[in-house]
């Protein structure tokens, strides 16, 4: 262990086009149910369904925050946590949209997309399956990985979460180089 801490970084605020999909989304769920319990019982039903859909996104699928550790990134969701071990990590990147497209080509997302950001994997016409868990449409972080997919992430700060991953990864006798 080198003594470095931890360093927290939330998921990224929504960007405005997200933040527009998700109120729209969230309005549909509450006038379906104001309009279920002013007595059109047909409209409980998808009422309750998207009320529970957008529990679950909200709990399993949305994660709250990536967290440089040492030896890994954590991604920390409400009910879930997964390691992203160091030995896995090849480069880390800061990325905006026309380069993730020169980089992956067309995509087809593969999960949540529209309520509180695009969850789950992206697939790219030239590198298969990203994992993806993006609040933002800009001021992406690309992590490549050996042996595994690449991830497409949104942490706040996203400068200094590229900057704490590669301090956090270095050598303290090489603190001072480039990676």
């Amino acid at each position: 262990m080198t003594g470095r801490q931890e360093v927290r970084f939330e998921l990224a605020e929504m960007s405005p086009l997200i933040r527009t999909l998700t109120g729209v989304l969230l309005a549909l769920t509450i006038g379906l149910g104001i309009a279920a319990l002013l007595g059109m019982a047909a409209l409980a039903i998808p009422a309750v369904a998207m009320l529970v859909i957008s529990a679950w996104v909200w709990l399993r699928f949305r994660p709250t925050a990536f967290v440089v550790e040492p030896q890994s990134v954590e991604v920390v969701w409400p009910l879930k946590r997964r390691e992203i071990r160091r030995d896995t990590i090849s480069a880390v990147r800061l990325i905006d949209r026309a380069e993730l497209h020169r980089e992956a080509g067309w995509g087809i997302r593969v999960g949540v997309g529209g309520l509180w950001g695009a969850f789950g994997w992206l697939w790219t016409e030239r590198r298969g399956v990203v994992q993806m868990y993006v609040s933002r449409v800009d001021r992406l972080v690309w992590i490549e990985r050996r042996g595994g997919r690449p991830w497409l992430i949104t942490p706040e700060r996203p400068e200094m979460f590229v900057q704490a991953l590669h301090a956090a990864f270095t050598p303290p006798g090489e603190l001072g180089k480039v990676p």
